[in-house]
């Protein structure tokens, strides 16, 4: 069973900093590409950042880009997503998910985590 388990959500001030954590099963570690979205109220869940299986490529919602940096590390079988100078409009749930083929389409992606909660005030 694949399980997804997300953690480090909290409220901020606007530039501050926060880092999610989304510790995955072994086997699913070890072959799908995994990333990061996010639902704020009354708006579609959207892409925000993906990680191959690899940890060579990554990708970014234009919005987050040299603000936000997604890793894994394969020993803890845990991928992050540092997230640096927030904004209000960062304030979301953010999910992790994973695929052997990640899609930036939510529907796109098999195993998703519980989401962690992200509010940044100004």
């Amino acid at each position: 069973q694949v399980q997804l388990v997300e953690s480090g959500g909290g409220l901020v001030q606007a530039g501050d900093s926060l880092r999610l954590s989304c510790a995955a099963s072994r086997r699913t570690f070890s072959d799908h590409a995994m990333g990061w979205f996010r639902q704020a109220p009354g708006k579609e869940r959207e892409f925000v950042a993906a990680i191959n299986w690899s940890g060579r490529n990554t990708y970014y919602l234009d919005s987050v880009k040299g603000r936000f940096t997604i890793s894994r590390d394969s020993a803890k079988n845990t991928m992050y997503l540092q997230m640096n100078s927030l904004k209000p409009e960062d304030t979301a749930v953010y999910y992790c998910a994973a695929d052997r083929t990640f899609s930036v389409l939510p529907a796109g992606n098999d195993y998703w985590g519980q989401g962690t909660q992200v509010t940044v005030f100004s």
